[in-house]
């Protein structure tokens, strides 16, 4: 039997791998669930860029590489690994400068073995990434190569370039949109209809491919200022800093990043969070 919670609002998720069980949580708590999948998992092995870079790193070397975040690197040395031997690659990052842009992928370099030669230190943008380079050697002339995961930071591959690097940006792709899009695009047509109170962001790469289905129809513009009359709710930091990419205020983030606790939370402060969205 539902509980109050979220009192009939409309609650929607693009959760893929988990629909069936988000649709049943936000029952339970009172809301009227839209399950919209925004994710559809790729082959590691369909990463050619990656793999495209691991050649040229075996073949010639490099001088920079920019780790962007912990769960990029982790998945470029996964890439990596299906073509080459761990001992391999250590071999040819031996004389690389290892950046790590803040704790996670620091953490992620760790647990493969490698230790980072620098630490982007907080606020860990793309600026600290380049004074931390410019602190440690001119770039000029020298290879870098810069690991992306979701999104491509376009300043700081221009900041590197404008210095006289050789800039490779390495994007590393876990996550496509559905082959069917028909359920996302509805969703998005009832957000922009304002028919939707809450959407609750499982997964970074969930937004990305929200924003992505907007620009494709056009509606990036108005998908925004409808975000500013809903509750815009994520799992955790991960996610909360990819919506804030994108310019967007996360209006809610759970007390543990899980997705039961992210419904019920959420369902118990929805409507106060909406009163108070539409009173400002």
């Amino acid at each position: 039997m539902a509980t109050a919670g979220f009192n009939g609002l409309t609650v929607v998720s693009f959760e893929s791998r988990m629909a069936t069980e988000m649709t049943r949580l936000i029952e339970r708590h009172g809301g009227k669930p839209l399950v919209a999948p925004a994710l559809r998992e790729i082959p590691l092995a369909d990463n050619s860029a990656a793999l495209q870079f691991g050649e040229k790193l075996l073949r010639e070397g490099l001088d920079v590489l920019v780790l962007m975040t912990g769960a990029g690197t982790t998945a470029l040395f996964e890439v990596l690994e299906t073509r080459h031997t761990k001992s391999e690659l250590a071999a040819a990052l031996k004389h690389t400068v290892l950046i790590a842009r803040g704790p996670k992928p620091v953490a992620a370099l760790k647990s493969l073995g490698f230790q980072p030669t620098l630490t982007v230190p907080e606020p860990n943008t793309w600026m600290d990434v380049v004074s931390t380079l410019d602190a440690h050697r001119p770039v000029n002339g020298l290879r870098v190569a810069v690991q992306e995961y979701g999104v491509s930071n376009r300043d700081l591959l221009e900041a590197l370039k404008q210095r006289g690097a050789q800039v490779t940006p390495v994007p590393i792709y876990r996550w496509a949109l559905p082959e069917d899009t028909a359920p996302m695009k509805e969703a998005l047509r009832q957000i922009l209809a304002g028919q939707v109170q809450v959407v609750l962001i499982t997964n970074a790469a969930q937004f990305d491919h929200l924003i992505q289905l907007a620009e494709q129809e056009g509606e990036t513009a108005m998908f925004k200022q409808a975000c500013g009359r809903l509750v815009l709710a994520s799992i955790g930091p991960t996610a909360s800093e990819r919506i804030r990419s994108h310019g967007l205020i996360v209006d809610f983030e759970p007390s543990h990043g899980k997705m039961g606790i992210l419904v019920k939370e959420t369902s118990e402060q929805a409507l106060g969070l909406l009163a108070t969205k539409r009173a400002s």
